[in-house]
């Protein structure tokens, strides 16, 4: 099993999923007491919010490349960035390591595919669902994506910053994310990415009706196809 390294604390309760997951995964396929081989660089979101905020991503992405080369330089053999926001400076991280770094919207292109479907909605957070980074990675698989109106990205958005990064999960967001899925559907969305690691402790298939694409297990499932042998 190659051992895979974690570039998480963005923000932490999303790393712990993927943490949770990858282990899962691993104990599912191997059996018996099998977990994967990890190791973790946990930053602090708070520098990274501080330049996300700033719009200084050039920056952000000299930070996440040098913890990018000390996983490396622990022995890393696969890199996952625990993030989707993030993946704005994903050529940055790339470009300071030699092992391969798993691009989250390439890994949640496959089923989507996979489902024919080929227009989706995205919810993340203002930069991820505003900037073109990720649609034009998905665009590039041949999927259109649509993203809410101003006053649903607002929304988002801050439950992401507000809540959901702090552990608060709330009934009344839950309903809030309801609603903007259903004006998602309205606008030709047939499926939903939940794009953002933090969402999906708050939305689940049971809240939308169309189908999600929760991306931090399909991404921590990429992770673990690359990680163990055969």
């Amino acid at each position: 099993m190659k051992l895979i390294g974690m570039l998480g604390g963005m923000s932490w309760e999303s790393t712990a999923e993927y943490y949770r997951l990858v282990n899962e995964l691993v104990r599912d396929r191997r059996g018996g007491v099998h977990s994967a081989r990890v190791i973790v660089d946990s930053v602090d979101f708070a520098d990274v919010e501080a330049l996300q905020a700033a719009g200084r991503w050039a920056e952000a992405g000299t930070l996440l490349a040098a913890r990018a080369r000390a996983l490396e330089s622990a022995g890393a053999e696969v890199l996952v960035l625990c993030t989707n926001t993030m993946h704005l400076v994903i050529d940055q991280i790339s470009a300071a390591v030699t092992v391969p770094v798993l691009h989250i919207a390439d890994a949640v292109a496959a089923p989507i595919r996979a489902a024919g479907i080929d227009r989706v909605g995205l919810l993340g957070t203002a930069f991820t669902m505003e900037q073109t980074f990720y649609r034009d990675r998905l665009a590039a698989h041949g999927i259109q994506t649509l993203t809410p109106d101003a006053a649903d990205r607002a929304v988002v958005h801050r439950v992401i910053y507000d809540e959901l990064v702090r552990g608060i999960v709330s009934e009344q967001s839950r309903q809030a994310y309801r609603e903007v899925i259903g004006h998602l559907v309205q606008e030709g969305a047939d499926g939903v990415i939940l794009g953002c690691t933090e969402i999906e402790l708050l939305i689940s298939a049971d809240d939308s009706p169309i189908p999600i694409f929760p991306t931090t297990r399909i991404h921590a499932e990429a992770v673990v196809d690359a990680a163990l042998p055969g």
